[in-house]
């Protein structure tokens, strides 16, 4: 049993002060980032095949041409570097991967892949600052626990602070490991943004107890659980959706075609990394996020038994719950079978990703259950 205590209107009102100043900061992250973008180069690909006068339109249609099981056109440029295209059998039909001859990892920010000094330099600058608007966010998130002496966790409103800052951390720490993942920083910063606006004004909640089946250390676990997997899923979530763009925008290449998806300036897309990084980079988050989430839903069991005194009721949060389990394993199993790679299997992960939307917004505001708790209205 958990003993209620006072709260702390000062340390409630400092993590108030704490968000709204991460906000501005990640604003800041956001605005260098876009800026980076601006006036970054064209990027490596794109530079060196025109530097060697070759056609990067006429390799791609040759890839693209029937009868070809695999295609692989390389330029090499003075500097030792090359650029490489290649259709290999493990891309769908009519698909067309664009690389560098560098490497897949070789792409880290718009200033980074064109070597534009100016553009890398503000490329820093965001990563810098998000790190800065991570701190501030992680202090307001600490505070507004200390405001009530339990985990910060609740409600929505302190949810939807614990998963944005997830999703910047879940970044933050790719960075640390060595990853060549600046580009992942604008849609992050952007999530941070849009998930901590909602939070402060439509799901905020004043610092306050929990109901009583909240009391308990289970939720430090199952509750923590649920929100690394949130951050680990979107940063899967928004590989994915590049990786769709990207090949999009390779086909389009191939097509002769000068403009990307939706009429976006091709500059855009070769400043990312290939498709086939993308693809593999969301790959991997969700096949180690997976085990995690699976421990999440047992945890939850746990903790329905020892609060309710059954294991599983299917409430509508337990539902949808599994049914985000059942998605990602499909999409795993996807990968692992012949004739599921590239788009089909990230059309998957898609619908996996929306599942999970869809339990936490969802569920928690229009569907009665026992997780009706959740601090709403």
């Amino acid at each position: 049993m958990v003993l209620a205590t006072a709260v702390n209107e000062n340390l409630a009102n400092i993590s108030n002060y704490l968000i709204y100043s991460a906000m501005a900061v990640y604003l800041l992250a956001m605005l260098a980032h876009c800026f980076e973008w601006t006036f970054g180069s064209r990027g490596a690909v794109a530079r060196r095949s025109a530097e060697q006068g070759g056609s990067l339109a006429e390799a791609a249609a040759a890839a693209a041409r029937p009868g070809a099981r695999k295609v692989t056109v390389t330029m090499a440029s003075a500097d030792g570097g090359t650029a490489t295209l290649t259709r290999t059998a493990l891309a769908d039909a009519g698909d067309v991967v664009v690389t560098s001859g560098r490497g897949d990892d070789e792409t880290d920010g718009p200033g980074a892949a064109g070597t534009d000094q100016q553009a890398d330099l503000l490329g820093r600058m965001a990563v810098s600052l998000t790190v800065l608007g991570g701190l501030l966010h992680a202090a307001g998130v600490l505070t507004r626990g200390l405001s009530v002496m339990r985990w910060p966790w609740g409600n929505m409103y302190e949810f939807s602070c614990a998963f944005a800052l997830a999703a910047v951390a879940a970044y933050l720490v790719l960075l640390a490991l060595g990853k060549k993942v600046r580009w992942l920083g604008l849609p992050v910063v952007l999530a941070a943004l849009l998930t901590l606006g909602l939070a402060v004004t439509v799901l905020y909640t004043d610092s306050e107890q929990l109901v009583p089946a909240l009391h308990s250390y289970w939720l430090a676990i199952h509750v923590s659980g649920a929100i690394i997997c949130s951050g680990a899923m979107y940063a899967a979530f928004v590989a994915t959706a590049l990786y769709l763009l990207k090949d999009a925008y390779d086909k389009r290449v191939a097509a002769g075609r000068t403009t990307g998806p939706l009429g976006t300036p091709a500059s855009v897309w070769q400043r990312l990394p290939a498709a086939s990084t993308l693809d593999k980079l969301a790959y991997r988050i969700n096949a180690v996020v997976f085990p995690f989430w699976t421990f999440t839903i047992i945890a939850g069991a746990i903790w329905a038994e020892d609060a309710w005194g059954k294991y599983w009721e299917w409430d509508p949060k337990e539902t949808w719950a599994f049914i985000t389990w059942v998605a990602y394993a499909a999409y795993l199993h996807a990968r692992a079978t012949a004739g599921w790679k590239g788009r089909k299997a990230a059309y998957l992960a898609l619908l996996a990703f929306a599942c999970f939307l869809f339990n936490y917004y969802g569920v928690n505001i229009f569907v009665t259950g026992k997780h009706s708790y959740a601090g709403v209205g």
